[in-house]
């Protein structure tokens, strides 16, 4: 039997738990790649990793060299990102100390390819011009942090703008460096701001086979909203939801329960527990969350990528409303296998519809269930990172 050839694929952060976007499409890519590859993992990080998570992702790699990211070394970085041109984000997760290893590995290894994801890493490996490399840039984080300068108070906004522009510069000069670049949609492709960026090569994200499980559990909540809870558009879409829609609602006479589940909610989150919001956390099993609801509303109006939490409502066989930013990457069909919404009073009017309704939505429903389960499994995804690797790039 042929021996599998070798990769290296770096990240910015431990793939395990799968409480974040990044985190879930490098775990189901290893897993995919490791039934072609030897896969060797580097990553940092600046928390523990549990033997558990582990032991969990070891079983798609050769081996892995975690790097963890000591505070001291994070308040040093911070300090020197105010004399970088360099993003925060690309000096926070850089030591040198740390470059010095990888590139031992290199050399020991040889490896056929090398896939980094995020920029945050890409400086680790931009200079090792005789193997080539692959970036997945996932979203246009310069363009993330853009939209924020418009939400983030005073004192902030300055960050967000100086941020904004310095990614947008990075994400352009980085560009050359590898053979190979990626993304998560068109719409994010096109907000790479580098004349050649119709080269790069959207990969989506797919959908575990899970949760196109039935669980029959008792439907106990009418809304629910998932995500990580630390995160800037996830937090205006929470407060949108508890603050806004659902008051409108209750006017309405429909005295409906909602549901944020999620890891790591801030105390603004945290707050919007009342009797009729409730902030489950972090959830072992993120299917349950969707199976306990009757509808998923996700009033993102900030934020770039494809977002997993619809994609695995939608699987979930839940109907799915949402603004027309978060389905520009999903490519959903108002009416068709989504409902789309452009505003508070749109939302308000598609809920309530929904609920006293329900039959209206059901065939929208399995549309859109069906609709994920055709275009988004991760093998089929998967699929277009791997004629990547396997085309010769020199």
């Amino acid at each position: 039997m042929k021996a599998k050839e070798h990769i290296i694929f770096i990240v910015s952060r431990f793939p395990y738990p799968l409480e974040k976007g990044d985190k879930l499409r490098a775990f189901y890519q290893l897993k995919e790649l490791s039934g072609i590859y030897e896969v060797t993992l580097i990553c940092t990080s600046d928390l523990p990793v549990p033997e558990e998570h582990l032991r969990i992702v070891n079983q798609y790699c050769n081996r892995i060299h975690l790097f963890q990211l000591s505070k001291s070394g994070l308040l040093f970085q911070l300090l020197t990102s105010a004399l970088s041109s360099k993003p925060f984000q690309v000096q926070y997760f850089y030591r040198k100390s740390i470059h010095r290893k990888v590139r031992k590995i290199i050399a020991e290894l040889q490896p056929k390819h090398i896939y980094c994801q995020l920029i945050r890493v890409s400086e680790y490996v931009k200079n090792e011009h005789l193997i080539p490399k692959t970036l997945d840039y996932m979203d246009a984080l310069s363009k993330g942090m853009e939209r924020r300068v418009q939400t983030e108070p005073w004192y902030k906004s300055w960050f967000y703008r100086l941020e904004s522009r310095r990614l947008k510069q990075y994400e352009r000069r980085i560009f050359d460096y590898f053979e190979n670049k990626t993304i998560i949609s068109e719409q994010d492709r096109k907000l790479i701001f580098h004349p050649d960026n119709a080269e790069i090569t959207v990969v989506p994200n797919g959908i575990d086979h899970s949760f196109f499980e039935n669980l029959s559990i008792p439907k106990d909540y009418d809304l629910v909203f998932t995500g990580n809870f630390s995160y800037a558009p996830n937090i205006e879409a929470a407060v949108c939801l508890a603050e806004e829609i659902l008051p409108l609602i209750h006017q309405n006479g429909i005295p409906c329960k909602l549901l944020l589940s999620g890891a790591s909610p801030v105390k603004k989150v945290l707050d919007l527990q009342t009797e009729f919001v409730h902030i489950s956390g972090w959830v072992a099993d993120i299917r349950i969350s969707y199976q306990r609801s009757r509808l998923f509303v996700a009033p993102l109006f900030i934020g770039t990528g494809l977002q997993n939490k619809l994609l695995e409502a939608m699987a979930s066989g839940l109907p799915c409303i949402t603004t027309p930013l978060s389905n520009n990457a999903l490519g959903g069909t108002n009416y068709e296998n989504i409902l789309l919404a452009e505003d508070i009073s749109a939302f308000v009017e598609k809920i309530t519809e929904g609920l006293i309704h329900e039959s209206h939505f059901s065939s929208i429903a399995l549309h859109g269930k069906n609709y994920i389960e055709q275009h988004y499994s991760w093998e089929k995804q998967t699929l277009k990172l791997l004629q990547l690797l396997h085309t010769p790039s020199f």
